[in-house]
């Protein structure tokens, strides 16, 4: 892995003469975890798909660059808010898919490390039909996890897990993710108390910046300030939503 650049995106962007969002400016710092909080239909998404370079169907006005200057494409791996399995393929194969896409040969030792890393050894050559939607998703981050990239962006990684197993999963991809530029999409102020160095709050009026406890990410669920810092974020939540 090259090393990882920070990440800035300032603009605005909009749906024909409807706006999206207003002008923002999001800084996601080098080989850190930013998380963006905030409620649907806010553009959170389209910012994901603006860094990534893909398709979003609305006019941006505003640029994506890298702090080192060098293009931002072909650094980034994306995690959609749908696990996108091919359904012809089993775990391992959609976990190795990028790979093979590129006419690279698969890496399926390390794959299969991290497939049992993520508790889904036993479903290696199962199908996604054959897997729980939480499986499914684990499949997906395995997937993303396989690319390897310097800037990693996540959109709801977490969201069809049950609690214990979404703790795991996080722990998990703090640990494998670790020195990666990483952007965090979610709507669980827990999940951003938790996880991120940086957390922005975003709705349809705009975005501002939460500033997170002392304590390095990631935090235990319990502490008090992480269940402080929290309680601060559903109370920005409500408050700009109003």
């Amino acid at each position: 892995m090259t090393v990882a650049p920070s990440i800035m995106l300032t603009g605005s962007a909009r749906f024909g003469a409807v706006r999206l969002f207003p002008e923002v400016a999001l800084t996601i710092d080098a080989g850190r975890w930013s998380c963006l909080l905030g409620p649907s239909g806010c553009g959170k998404t389209t910012i994901l798909r603006l860094i990534a370079g893909l398709e979003t169907g609305v006019a941006f006005d505003g640029a994506v660059v890298a702090g080192d200057g060098a293009p931002v494409a072909g650094r980034v791996a994306y995690m959609a808010q749908t696990d996108l399995l091919m359904p012809w393929l089993d775990v391992l194969g959609n976990v190795t898919l990028g790979a093979r896409l590129r006419g690279e040969q698969p890496r399926t030792g390390d794959a299969e490390a991290l497939i049992a890393r993520l508790g889904l050894s036993g479903h290696t050559r199962k199908r996604p039909a054959q897997l729980s939607g939480g499986q499914r998703q684990r499949v997906a981050l395995a997937r993303t996890l396989m690319e390897d990239r310097p800037v990693v962006l996540l959109d709801e990684p977490f969201s069809a897990l049950d609690a214990r197993t979404r703790a795991d999963m996080q722990e998990l991809a703090a640990e494998t993710l670790a020195g990666r530029t990483v952007l965090l999409v979610t709507h669980d102020p827990g999940e951003a108390a938790r996880l991120g160095d940086r957390v922005f709050v975003m709705n349809e009026t705009g975005m501002s910046e939460a500033v997170p406890p002392v304590l390095p990410a990631i935090r235990p669920a319990g502490d008090p300030e992480t269940l402080a810092f929290q309680a601060r974020l559903l109370a920005a939540l409500r408050v700009r939503a109003a």
